[in-house]
């Protein structure tokens, strides 16, 4: 399985919260228990900030919720069966709200494919 490819912190003040490297270690650790969703939705956000015509605004907007997600201390746990990931995905959906308009076809696709490489693809499933 490769890993993200890594990218420019354009804050540092996010260096200590945020990598790509943690990032993918947080997604190979908990995908499965995380979800889908959750997983691609991180993943999203990821590709997002990545793309050369995203703001800095948005960048920090998606480095804030990128490194909610990684962190160990969240409102709730997310070793807490069934609602350990919840308050990841709302944070990340909140960043998404906020930034959507800077989220293209192209990245939305990004995000798919490699959720389907970590989890096999939706049709699979059914």
């Amino acid at each position: 399985m490769s890993e993200l490819p890594s990218t420019e912190i354009d804050n540092p003040k996010f260096e200590k919260r945020f990598s790509a490297s943690k990032l993918w270690q947080k997604v190979k650790s908990s995908a499965y228990i995380a979800g889908r969703h959750t997983t691609e939705t991180a993943l999203l956000l990821y590709y997002t900030s990545t793309a050369p015509a995203t703001p800095a605004w948005c960048k920090t907007v998606i480095y804030g919720a990128l490194g909610y997600f990684i962190s160990l201390l969240d409102g709730i746990p997310d070793l807490t069966p069934v609602l350990g990931y919840t308050d990841d995905l709302a944070v990340m959906l909140a960043a998404i709200a906020t930034l959507t308009q800077h989220i293209t076809p192209e990245i939305r696709q990004q995000a798919k494919a490699k959720a389907e490489a970590l989890f096999g693809s939706v049709e699979d499933e059914q």
